[in-house]
């Protein structure tokens, strides 16, 4: 992975995590509740290996914090700034497509998937979005507003709500 910081375009400037191939479409790839972590990495180099092949992006969307127990990953979660962190969704696309991707697209796990699906609402410049579990809140977007292509995953028997 190589370590960029990303500008928004209210001058907030983030940590990103970018690995795979140059000139690749580019994928947003977005944490779960626990922050960047092994498993998001993971995730992301395994994007990038797809053939034939993509540019995978992770926003450090907590800051460099990341929850090592469920009670503090919800505290994280409850703590994010959701319009800023589409915001910083937002400048990571732009940032993919300024250098070399054409096009992009977002995924996410759980937090990430619901905003993966705002994103879609969102962010104009979105191509494509896959997400895996979580919706958003309706405060934040409404799902049925979708302006780009969405594959959501969900459980059937998941008894969370918003994850089936």
């Amino acid at each position: 992975f190589q370590k960029v910081q990303i500008h928004r375009d209210d001058d907030t400037v983030f940590d990103a995590y970018v690995v795979g191939k140059e000139n690749a479409p580019g994928i947003v790839v977005l944490q779960e509740w626990w922050g960047v972590d092994f498993e998001i990495k993971n995730h992301a180099l395994h994007i990038s290996e797809l053939q034939p092949g993509y540019r995978a992006l992770i926003p450090d969307l907590y800051r460099g914090k990341v929850g090592l127990d469920a009670a503090e990953a919800q505290h994280l979660m409850d703590g994010l700034d959701w319009q800023g962190a589409v915001k910083d969704i937002h400048a990571s696309l732009k940032w993919l497509k300024a250098n070399g991707s054409e096009k992009v697209g977002v995924t996410g796990y759980c937090m990430g998937g619901a905003l993966s699906i705002a994103s879609a609402v969102l962010i104009p410049e979105v191509d494509a979005v896959v997400a895996f579990y979580g919706v958003p809140s309706t405060q934040l977007a409404d799902p049925a507003q979708a302006k780009a292509p969405v594959q959501a995953h969900f459980g059937e028997l998941d008894n969370f709500v918003g994850f089936s």
